[in-house]
C-alpha cells in the first residue's frame, strides 16, 4: 500500500539480497509491504518470506500469498520468533529502519511536531512507555541523557531544563505543548532541524530502537546461513554507525579482532564499500528518503 509507506531504495536493496527463488527471507520492517512484495516477486513457489512488524496496523497490508508469513512482533525477537515457526536459518534479512510515512502522517500517533496530537510515539500501541511519560516523568538528568544520546542535541541540559520548568506548571500532554515548552531554547534559524532531533530522541527512547537494533544485528549472525545477506537501510548517524561497525567487525565498536595466527576475523564480506544513497530522482519523488543510507554484507 503506497499510501501507507513508500519503500525507499526498493530496487537497490532487493538486488543486494540476491534472492534465491527457493530461499527463505526476512523483512524486519514490513510497514506498507513494499519491500516484501518486491521480494515475493523474485521468489519461486518454494520460497518463503517472514515479515515482522510490531504495529498491528501493518497486518492489513499483508498480501494474500501462501509464501508470506506476517509476524506481529518487534524484530528484537527475530531468532525466537523464527524458531517458533520451525525456521533455524535464512538466506537473507532486509531492514528498512526508522518511521514509516504512515506513522508521520497519522498525526494522532504523535510522531510529528507539525500539528497537535497526544504525546504518544509508540510504534507498538500496547507498549507501556509513551513520550508523555518520558517528558513528564524522567528526572532532568535522564532527560539530558536521552536528548544528548538519541537526539545529539548540542545543549541537551538546556532543553531538559526547559521541559522541567514547563511541566512544573502543568503536565505536557500534546506535541504542541512540548514544542511551546522548548521554544525558549529553540534556535530560530534551525527550528525544524532542532525539533526533528528532539522528536527523534523521544521516539528512540519510547521504542527502545537502538537496543532493538543491536539485538537483531547480533542475532543475524546466528540466523543467516553462510553466504546469507544482511541488507539495512538507516536514516540517521546513530543507526548507520552501528550497522557499519557491525558489518565490518561483528561488534559495535568497529574494532576487528584477529585470531591466534593474526588473521582478521570478519563476519561479513562487505557488499557496499560506501553507503548506497537514493538518486536525485528518488529524493525528488519521495523527500523522506533523502537521509537514507543502505549497507549490506554477505555472511562469511
Amino acid at each position: 500500500m503506497s499510501e501507507y509507506h513508500t519503500p525507499v531504495l526498493l530496487e537497490e536493496s532487493v538486488a543486494l539480497l540476491a534472492v534465491d527463488p527457493a530461499g527463505t527471507y526476512v523483512d524486519l520492517t514490513f510497514g506498507g509491504g513494499g519491500h516484501s512484495r518486491r521480494i515475493l516477486s523474485a521468489l519461486g513457489p518454494g520460497g518463503r518470506l517472514y515479515a515482522f512488524d510490531q504495529d498491528r496496523d501493518a497486518r492489513a497490508n499483508s498480501p494474500d500469498d501462501a509464501r508470506f508469513h506476517f509476524v506481529e512482533s518487534n524484530f528484537r525477537f527475530l531468532r525466537g520468533a523464527l524458531r517458533l515457526r520451525g525456521v533455524e536459518q535464512v538466506d537473507g534479512i532486509l531492514a528498512d529502519l526508522g518511521v514509516s510515512s504512515h506513522h508521520f502522517d497519522a498525526l494522532e500517533r504523535g510522531f510529528s511536531f507539525r500539528g497537535e496530537a497526544p504525546l504518544d510515539m509508540r510504534m507498538n500501541q500496547r507498549a507501556r512507555l509513551s513520550a508523555a511519560e518520558v517528558v513528564n516523568g524522567y528526572p532532568s538528568g535522564e532527560l539530558t541523557r536521552v536528548l544528548g544520546d538519541w537526539g545529539e542535541l548540542e545543549t541537551p541540559w538546556k532543553v531538559a531544563n526547559c521541559i522541567v520548568r514547563a511541566r512544573e506548571k502543568a503536565p505536557l500532554e500534546t506535541t504542541a505543548q512540548l514544542v511551546e515548552a522548548v521554544r525558549p531554547c529553540t534556535p530560530r534559524k534551525e527550528e525544524a532541524k532542532f525539533l526533528t532531533r528532539l522528536f527523534q530522541a523521544l521516539r528512540i527512547e519510547v521504542n527502545g530502537e537502538m537496543e532493538a537494533l543491536r539485538m537483531v544485528l547480533e542475532q543475524s549472525l546466528r540466523v543467516l546461513r553462510p553466504g546469507g545477506r544482511l541488507v539495512v537501510i538507516s536514516y540517521h548517524s546513530l543507526e548507520d554507525r552501528l550497522v557499519k561497525n557491525f558489518l565490518r567487525s561483528g561488534n559495535f565498536s568497529g574494532r576487528v579482532e584477529s585470531d591466534f595466527f593474526g588473521r582478521r576475523e570478519v563476519p561479513f564480506e562487505i557488499l557496499t564499500r560506501k553507503a548506497v544513497v537514493p538518486s536525485a530522482e528518488e529524493t525528488a519523488r519521495n523527500p523522506r528518503s533523502r537521509s537514507a543510507k543502505l549497507r549490506a554484507g554477505a555472511k562469511c
